[in-house]
Order: structure tokens, then C-alpha cells, then sequence
């Protein structure tokens, strides 16, 4: 990576240069949810079946994971901050499987690249395209 300029004025583009963009952003974040949509319904009831639960206890689980579909899709920043959430509680759920799993380690680790590349896309998307749009929180007096 370039050594910023020492220059105030000339640092500040180098910064903004640097930055990847909104559309990519967006992209990276839709692209690891629909990949989380795939792969961990996929790895719950086919790849790691023996979980211990019942088939319905195992859909009902996957139940959050199609919650924030129609605004990820819509690319509504409120949405993408949100659903962090929901990647964090997969997220518990793949990095438990990986330390507890001695045989199967290899489905929760990939589950665990998705919803990590999910969680901070959406996060940076949600703050640049909150600022394009101006929207932030309101400071404290």
C-alpha cells in the first residue's frame, strides 16, 4: 500500500481515492448474504445433519437468516446495519460448531468466512451509503 503525502490537502484525496465504493460495497455485502442464504441451510440440514435437533427445530432456526432479504435487496442502508445482527447470531452458532466439532470443522469454518464478509460489507455499506444519503444519528446536546 502507498505512503499517505504528509501534505493536509493532498491526504485527504489519497484517503477518499482509497476508499472502496458504495456499489462495491453493496455488491460484496448482497453477494455473502445470498451465499449465507445458500450454505448454511445447506449445512444444517444436509452437510451436518447430526446436530442433535429435530428437522423442524432446524428450519425454524434458519427462520431469521430470510428476514432481511427484501431490504438487502432493495439496498436500504437501515437494513444492512441490522442485519449484522442476525450474521452475529449465525456467526455464534459456526464458530461454537468449529470449537466443539471435532470431525467437522471444514462447514462451519466456510460458514464462518460468509457471514464475517456479510457482517462487515454490510457494515461499511450501511455507513457510506448513509452518509451519501445524509443520513446519521443525532448528536447529544
Amino acid at each position: 500500500m502507498a505512503k499517505p503525502p504528509s501534505d493536509a490537502r493532498q491526504s485527504k484525496c489519497w484517503r477518499s481515492s482509497n476508499k472502496m465504493t458504495t456499489s462495491a460495497l453493496g455488491k460484496i455485502a448482497l453477494g455473502s448474504y445470498l451465499s449465507c442464504l445458500v450454505f448454511i441451510p445447506l449445512w444444517y440440514l444436509v452437510l451436518s445433519p447430526s446436530l442433535g435437533y429435530s428437522i423442524g427445530f432446524q428450519a425454524l432456526m434458519l427462520l431469521p437468516l430470510v428476514l432481511p432479504l427484501p431490504g438487502l435487496l432493495k439496498g436500504k442502508p437501515y437494513t444492512h446495519a441490522w442485519s449484522g445482527f442476525i450474521a452475529c447470531l449465525y456467526l455464534l452458532s459456526s464458530l461454537t460448531a468449529i470449537w466443539t466439532s471435532e470431525e467437522q470443522r471444514l462447514w462451519p469454518f466456510i460458514a464462518t468466512l460468509l457471514l464475517l464478509s456479510w457482517l462487515f460489507a454490510s457494515s461499511f455499506y450501511a455507513r457510506q451509503r448513509g452518509r451519501e444519503l445524509g443520513l446519521s444519528l443525532k448528536k447529544r446536546k
